[in-house]
């Protein structure tokens, strides 16, 4: 599964964007370096039944925004990826 079909998922599993679910980890203070992964993923497995895989897709773009190694771009990996860049915005509105 490419990195943006987890973001993808985790947009139709809880009805937020990515971006969304960024304004809600910083309203909660969880944008902080100093935060560590489990206390985020403790909150979305919470308030929104998120599993490990789709909960670290998201704490990679709260912690790193959208940008992704290039060594998953144009490869046949797990997290694959045409750009560097992932979609943050929504399934409805990301560009052909």
């Amino acid at each position: 599964m490419s990195f943006q079909a987890y973001l993808d998922a985790v947009e139709k599993k809880t009805g937020l964007t990515p971006r969304q679910l960024i304004e809600v980890a910083r309203e909660k203070g969880f944008n902080n370096e100093s935060v560590k992964a489990g206390v985020i993923l403790e909150w979305l497995k919470s308030d929104y039944g998120l599993g490990r895989g789709h909960g670290m897709a998201i704490v990679h773009v709260i912690k790193n925004g959208a940008k992704i190694d290039a060594k998953h771009v144009g490869t046949t990996g797990s997290h694959r990826h045409e750009t560097d860049t992932l979609w943050l915005d929504g399934i409805a509105s990301r560009p052909a």
